[in-house]
Order: C-alpha cells, then structure tokens, then sequence
C-alpha cells in the first residue's frame, strides 16, 4: 500500500484530502507543521509527501530543502494557494518533484500523485542518505566513502540504514534487532554491540571515541550525521 505524509495546517484541507485519499487505498498520516514533518521524514519511510507552502514552525520551501540535504529523496508535490511562477520554479528547483495550486480537485491530485510515483518507481530517483562523506543507496545496498565502496555485511548496512532513517533518534538494541535480523528474532545484547564495534570501525575516524553512533547509557545508540 502506498504510504502519503500530508503536511497541512488547514484542518479542514487536511482533513479533506485524507478522507479522499483513504478512501482511494493509500496509507496516510497528517502532520499540521514544518518541524513534525522533517522528524516524521526522519522516523518512517514515505512513498509520497504533500506539502503545503505556508507552514508554522517552518515552511514547505524549508521542509524541502532540509529533506534533499539530508538525503531524504521522497517524491514532494508541493500544495499552495500561491500563484507566481516564480515560487513554482524555486519549489522544483530545491527538490520538489511537482506543484499544485489551490483549489485543486481531489480527481486531478490523484492524477499528479500517480504521475510521480509512477516516475520514480520506474527508476528516474533512488532512496539515498548521506552523512559526512558518506552516501548510501538503499536501491543498490551500497555505501561509499567519497565515491569509494565501502566492505559491510549484510547486517551491519540494515543497522546502518535503521540509523539514518531515524538519525536523532535514541534506538534501542531490541529496535535494531527488529531492523536488522527481523521480528520476534531472538538475538543477544552483546551481538548487538558486537556489530555496532564493528560498523564503527568502518564509518568512524576515531571508533573510540565515535561522532556518527553515540551511545546513550542505558538506553541504546543514537545517530548523529
């Protein structure tokens, strides 16, 4: 099922749009701001972003623009009551991938949602994250290091993908387990620990004394890139 973030502070537009959108078989979550959206981006993988351009907190030309530079390359349709077409092109220009002015119709958002996703699914945009000089393209399981691959197993790139996706985020070892070996595995502590020593001395500069994993005493590892 195709997962939708709206981001809408008009609880009645907001409200439309999920209603149609429910009731056509997507999956979707309503967020009312600017900074909710980035974290929620963040936490949990999208298919699609509806933002809105008038925002609290922060707004939709933000949201974007922090989205790509983390490496976040979700689809966005930016929605706006604005008109000028010079709004339009900066939109595109920091990452949207299309733009539609208020009123819309629900028939013709479909439309442009169908649009995009059908773009990116046929290979025209790839997940990727970046931290530091590191990049890592979910499509292809691959990190590099200023263009250079970089030797992880299978486990250690699934723990380091459950990272990025929720950088900022405390992870406890039993959410990483989830991530990287699958629910209801039963996998010690101390396995945990010893993939993360050993994702650390393939990412880190100084695995003694990490910037990127940071542990959080009592609780698990925390992302920070």
């Amino acid at each position: 099922m195709v997962k939708i973030l709206i981001v809408e502070d008009d609880k009645d537009i907001a409200l439309g749009l999920e209603e149609d959108l429910l009731h056509h078989g997507f999956e979707v979550e309503t967020v009312s701001d600017g900074e909710r959206a980035v974290s929620r981006c963040r936490e949990h993988h999208w298919d699609l972003i509806l933002l809105d351009l008038m925002l609290p907190k922060k707004d939709g030309f933000e949201v974007c623009k922090e989205l790509r530079r983390e490496g976040i390359s979700t689809p966005i349709i930016m929605l706006t009551a604005k008109t000028h077409e010079a709004e339009k092109i900066f939109g595109l220009e920091i990452g949207a991938d299309d733009y539609i002015t208020k009123p819309f119709s629900p028939r013709e958002l479909r439309a442009r949602i169908h649009a995009v996703l059908r773009r990116t699914s046929s290979g025209e945009s790839s997940e990727t994250y970046r931290f530091g000089d590191f990049e890592i393209n979910l499509d292809r399981a691959e990190v590099l290091c200023r263009g250079k691959p970089i030797d992880l197993s299978a486990l250690e790139f699934r723990i380091l993908t459950a990272f990025v996706r929720r950088r900022g985020r405390v992870l406890s070892r039993e959410q990483l387990i989830d991530a990287a070996w699958g629910p209801a595995t039963i996998v010690s502590e101390r396995v945990v620990d010893t993939h993360i020593l050993n994702l650390r001395k393939k990412i880190e500069e100084k695995p003694a004394n990490p910037c990127y994993i940071r542990s959080v005493r009592g609780m698990g590892y925390r992302f920070e890139g």
